[in-house]
């Protein structure tokens, strides 16, 4: 049987001769319903507050659950995203290196080119020197030639002093004039 604060007040006892005193049995009980109506009362506040409490407990679960979940979408794409730079990274860094390589052959080609025209002017310069050093030595026997077949009747000083100028003459320095004429 289950109490009730309405059912204890109106409970009613059999009647006996030597019983107990009415009016105190009633107190008591009226006392005992109240006692037993507040703690319904508060047993019915509690259970409320435990209602209230469950379904608060239910959306913090609800909240963590969802709050778990973005931060492994979250831990996810940031993974992605580091995977991701680290894969442009390499890529720019490949790049870079082709790049630079390229440059460099370039670089050796052009140098190398260089160094073929430099050659080559050299040789050039050389057989330019060969053949202006010919043609001032040809020029330079003629010279003499013609010196020679010069009348050569004319007194003994002018004699002297002639051969004296064909010495200067014939002394041509192959060399002076080829670094004049450079």
């Amino acid at each position: 049987m289950k109490f009730t604060p309405f059912g204890i007040k109106n409970q009613e006892f059999n009647k006996s001769v030597r019983g107990y005193d009415r009016d105190e049995v009633n107190n008591f009980l009226e006392r005992l319903s109240d006692e037993f109506e507040q703690l319904q009362n508060e047993n019915e506040k509690l259970k409320n507050e435990l209602d209230r409490q469950e379904e608060q407990l239910k959306e913090f679960k609800r909240i963590e659950k969802n709050l778990q979940q973005a931060m492994l979408n979250q831990t996810e794409s940031t993974s992605k995203t580091v995977d991701s730079a680290k894969k442009q990274t390499a890529l720019m860094v490949k790049e870079a290196e082709l790049k630079s390589a390229q440059i460099i052959e370039k670089a050796k080609e052009s140098a190398n080119s260089v160094r073929d025209s430099v050659l080559k002017l050299r040789e050039e310069r050389k057989l330019l020197i060969a053949r202006i050093k010919a043609l001032i030595d040809s020029q330079s026997s003629l010279l003499e030639m013609n010196v020679q077949n010069i009348d050569t009747r004319p007194k003994k000083k002018e004699i002297a002093k002639e051969q004296t100028n064909q010495e200067e003459q014939s002394d041509i320095n192959v060399d002076d004039i080829l670094e004049k004429l450079l």
